[in-house]
């Protein structure tokens, strides 16, 4: 199902997954971390850091996105499917692969 879609971690500096497993609304989030921890995802990225923030306090699930170039993507689990965050992530990292590729080549003609 998650499968088909395509995440490429290239401009991620790292991905904080923060919840708290006695709840209700978590299981789109753990789903979301297991997708992100999978082989062929990290390997696109070796440096990316995924850590799993484990609370017990009630709070809301949550995706925190660091990108190599400082801007931040926020998900908030609760009301957001796996597929949902793994698409906004997806699409996100591959527009600023776009931004990218065009910036190298405008320096280099």
């Amino acid at each position: 199902m998650a499968s088909k879609i395509r995440v490429v971690l290239r401009p991620v500096k790292s991905i904080v997954v923060r919840f708290c497993p006695f709840e209700s609304n978590v299981e789109s989030t753990r789903k979301f971390l297991g997708c992100i921890n999978h082989k062929k995802i990290q390997a696109t990225n070796r440096n990316c850091e995924v850590t799993a923030d484990v609370r017990h306090d009630g709070s809301e699930p949550l995706v925190d996105v660091m990108f190599a170039d400082g801007e931040r993507l926020i998900m908030k689990g609760a009301n957001l499917t796996t597929i949902e965050m793994l698409t906004a992530l997806g699409s996100r990292c591959n527009a600023k692969e776009l931004m990218e590729e065009q910036k190298s080549k405008k320096k280099s003609p």
